[in-house]
């Protein structure tokens, strides 16, 4: 009977871990943590020291994935939300709280490694997606921790400089757009499965179409601060990135009525677009 108890458990763990990782949100962490390395690059951060930024943000990121799993396991079940590890049951919720906990503790000793400043300002975006997470997510104000969270990236990998300074101020003004459409584009497919859990963030108020209506703004906004924003002449490569970025800003909500998350994927490419612009002027964060 004993030999019987343990082998359920060890076919159990595959299982759990398999929920337990699925739990995180890994798409959105890797994208994250992904794009603070890829900053980093750009700044010229020291390759010990690039690691330290990549894994202060990998555990907030973890810590916030893993928390918002969690809180909305209740609602997600109850509205018969697929794709939710905890709300179906292959993972305890009480497993994946106590993974949220251990990753945000791991992140606070690595945020504050990067330096004292860049430490407090990570912590303090951290701080706003659990706010996200636990309060925010179901107000008009679901956009505040996106806008947060991503304009204090560029601040995170200058402030980890050997030579800490502030970055410049059309970098964190980019980053802050950026996640306004980020947090629209993310929400938009998932409108009215949200709103059957009873979530009212900013996207659910406006609907499908009005979210789909705004969000080639604050694309475009973004992708326009970083051609515009920095001193000098703007070159034939910032204009054609801005036509482009334009031109899938507008794209993916056209196309958004046939293909769910055509919105996303255009959101993505001007993401993709605007990092280029980032990494093409090197140090020009700080």
């Amino acid at each position: 009977m004993g030999g019987a108890r343990t082998s359920t458990a060890a076919t159990r763990w595959p299982g759990r871990a398999a929920g337990l990782a699925l739990s995180c949100h890994p798409g959105p962490v890797a994208a994250v943590t992904a794009l603070a390395c890829a900053l980093g690059v750009g700044a010229g951060l020291p390759p010990a020291r690039l690691a330290l930024v990549g894994s202060a943000v990998l555990a907030g990121q973890l810590s916030v994935g893993w928390c918002n799993d969690a809180f909305d396991a209740g609602r997600d079940a109850r509205a018969g939300r697929r794709g939710k590890p905890a709300a179906e049951g292959a993972v305890p919720v009480r497993a994946v709280w106590g993974a949220a906990a251990v990753a945000l503790v791991l992140c606070v000793p690595l945020s504050l490694a990067c330096g004292p400043l860049a430490g407090t300002v990570h912590l303090a975006a951290v701080a706003a997606a659990w706010l996200y997470n636990l309060r925010l997510k179901a107000t008009a104000l679901s956009w505040l921790p996106y806008a947060v969270g991503f304009a204090a990236l560029p601040s995170l990998v200058t402030l980890s400089l050997p030579e800490a300074s502030w970055p410049r101020w059309w970098t964190v003004a980019a980053g802050a757009l950026l996640g306004v459409a980020a947090h629209l584009g993310d929400t938009l497919p998932d409108i009215e499965e949200d709103r059957a859990a009873g979530i009212r963030g900013l996207p659910h108020r406006l609907g499908a179409t009005g979210t789909r209506l705004l969000l080639p703004v604050p694309l475009l906004a973004a992708t326009a601060v970083l051609v515009l924003g920095p001193p000098g002449p703007v070159d034939a490569r910032s204009v054609a990135v801005l036509v482009l970025a334009g031109a899938a800003a507008l794209l993916g909500p056209a196309l958004g009525r046939w293909w769910r998350k055509a919105a996303l994927a255009g959101a993505v490419a001007v993401a993709a677009a605007d990092l280029v612009l980032l990494l093409g002027r090197g140090t020009a964060l700080s």
